[in-house]
């Protein structure tokens, strides 16, 4: 059994919860808080929400719940290796996509477009209003009232939001969600989140860069020869090759993808240990203090990352098949939106009345907010009985 690191977080000493409840009596406070997420309306529409393909392409392909399933099961084995709250991570691992509106990156970048006059659309500003006030499932307050730590991580997992140490990559103005939450709930955004945040964010690009290789292979973008170029798969695929001569391409494939997906958790592992070993942390405070993630790569697998990163990017999100479907996609979005902030009589009731009358702020977010949380089919249904004249509503 791995012994509890000094630097993890403990849910007895979690920071607590927003509207304060009685304590569960068998689960800890993050387990709690996994258990509300999973239950989570919008943990369930992730079935059919996609990240590069749109859902109705093939019943094979990654969906944002079948990845967040994923980033959940690395995140605990890395978690309990460096003896961090497995809960904890599992829970960020879970929440990290509920915020991804449909069409994946496609349907992000039609919503922030339309979106730009009133503040703009950022995913992780939408999971925590997801967190927070969107769901309605419990009597005294909005939102699943989760605890700070699980907040916190989920909003800040890719690093602090403002500050020095803000990533000048990454450097843009603050959400404006995430702005105004933080006016009466405060969650330090000029420091790194846990550990077990920046676990379950490293695991996000582990799980990601290995799936969608495997979809791209699926959908025939690229072949498995054309692997041969990245530093970070020819010796795995050697091996499989030299191990199993006459193997099917569909075993070599897995064979060859179960490899990375070891050699990366292995580097990630070994690098935050030796990180860890500078740092010398003796609670959470130190980690989020450190002045830099104490969870990530070597330099060699960073680069090696960056590289198999640019090798999806030219031939996997830019391939015309993706161009032509995220095309589509984006007007779906595009018109949706608009249409229901022109006529907010067209949203349905409950949504209707938290709008003010055509095309102001409050309207604009409210139809951002519907069509943030809806799945691919719906979208594309929603779309067809709106702006089919012969479609029956």
């Amino acid at each position: 059994m791995t012994t509890r690191a000094d630097y993890a977080c403990r849910p007895e000493a979690s920071r607590g919860r927003r509207f304060p409840e009685p304590e569960s009596k068998t689960r800890s406070a993050y387990q709690r808080d996994r258990d509300r997420i999973i239950h989570s309306a919008a943990f369930r529409r992730l079935e059919y929400k996609t990240q590069v393909f749109v859902n109705h392409e093939g019943d094979h392909y990654r969906t944002r719940l079948t990845h967040s399933l994923e980033v959940a099961q690395i995140a605990r084995s890395i978690a309990r290796v460096l003896g961090l709250d497995e809960d904890l991570a599992e829970a960020l691992a879970l929440a990290h996509d509920l915020g991804h509106p449909p069409f994946g990156h496609a349907g992000e970048e039609a919503l922030d477009a339309a979106m730009q006059p009133y503040g703009g659309f950022d995913h992780n500003a939408q999971t925590l209003a997801i967190l927070t006030q969107l769901e309605h499932r419990y009597a005294e307050f909005d939102g699943l009232n989760l605890t700070w730590e699980t907040l916190e991580g989920a909003v800040k997992h890719n690093g602090p939001l403002i500050g020095s140490a803000v990533d000048p990559q990454r450097n843009r103005p603050l959400p404006w969600r995430i702005a105004a939450y933080v006016k009466t709930h405060e969650l330090e955004l000029a420091t790194f989140a846990s550990a077990e945040a920046q676990v379950a964010a490293a695991c996000d690009d582990i799980a990601y860069n290995n799936h969608d290789l495997d979809d791209g292979l699926r959908a025939g973008l690229f072949s498995i020869d054309d692997l041969e170029t990245l530093s970070l798969i020819r010796p795995a695929l050697s091996e499989v090759r030299r191990l199993y001569p006459r193997i099917e391409r569909p075993r070599l494939i897995h064979e060859t993808i179960r490899r990375l997906i070891d050699a990366m958790v292995s580097d990630l592992i070994v690098e935050t240990k030796a990180r860890i070993a500078w740092l010398k942390p003796t609670c959470p405070a130190d980690i989020r203090q450190a002045g830099r993630a104490m969870v990530g790569f070597s330099p060699e697998m960073k680069a090696a990352d960056g590289e198999l990163k640019a090798f999806l990017f030219k031939n996997m999100y830019r391939h015309y098949k993706v161009n032509r479907m995220a095309s589509k996609a984006k007007r779906v979005v595009s018109e949706l939106h608009a249409l229901y902030v022109a006529e907010p009589d067209c949203l349905p009731t409950d949504w209707r009345k938290l709008c003010d009358g055509p095309r102001s702020e409050t309207t604009a977010r409210t139809a951002c907010d519907f069509v943030a949380g809806m799945t691919d089919r719906y979208a594309l249904e929603e779309h067809d009985r709106l702006f089919n004249v012969l479609s029956r509503t």
